[in-house]
């Protein structure tokens, strides 16, 4: 096979390994916790800290930050 064909199947592949396993591991499964949750959790905070990386902090975690900081200066 071509080399550049090969290395563009191998992308394609991982690629689409990659998509299709996290579909499966942040799909809800039910009520029922199952052995999936920590990971599912993990990626979950994970998705969350590069949202607020790139887009910075939400609306909600800055009021929630502020009132706990409020909290904290007049017990």
């Amino acid at each position: 096979m071509n080399p550049k064909a090969d290395k563009l199947v191998r992308r394609t592949t991982m690629v689409a390994t990659v998509t299709a396993s996290y579909f499966l591991l942040t799909a809800d499964y039910g009520p029922e916790p199952n052995a999936l949750g920590p990971i599912k959790k993990a990626i979950l905070s994970a998705q969350n800290s590069v949202k607020e990386f790139v887009l910075g902090p939400s609306k909600e975690h800055q009021e929630s930050s502020l009132t706990s900081n409020n909290a904290k200066e007049h017990p």
